[in-house]
């Protein structure tokens, strides 16, 4: 009996040194890379994809590196963080919502450079 496909919705960070154009497509490029390999989503199984980014990261936004990697008829939205102190800086955030038989325990959140703070209990899965 095949698995039943429903939407879940994944999480993700990662943070880059300084606020350049290249960096901040480069760093969320790895993000969307690593997320869609661990969680073994292909771009039609996408039904949105929202960004974050901390108010230091203004250069640019992080959806083109999403239309980069082909979501060119996916929904994005990216958003600015609220600006609280003592908060990770330059960080980048992302919630894909997709369609995927894998069971809700199976999906897989990524958390990559400086971003592993935020959620230091997933570092043991």
């Amino acid at each position: 009996m095949e698995k039943m496909e429903r939407i879940w919705a994944v999480r993700g960070a990662t943070t880059v040194e300084e606020d350049r154009p290249e960096t901040v497509l480069a760093a969320t490029r790895e993000l969307l890379t690593v997320l869609f390999e661990k969680n073994r989503i292909s771009p039609e199984q996408i039904v949105s994809v929202i960004f974050t980014t901390t108010p230091d990261i203004t250069s640019e936004f992080p959806a083109v590196a999403a239309r980069q990697l082909g979501l060119t008829d996916t929904p994005l939205m990216c958003a600015a963080e609220i600006a609280k102190p003592g908060a990770l800086s330059r960080c980048i955030r992302v919630m894909i919502h997709f369609y995927t038989a894998l069971e809700k325990h199976q999906i897989i959140p990524v958390y990559l450079r400086d971003a592993v703070k935020l959620r230091p209990d997933l570092q043991s899965r």
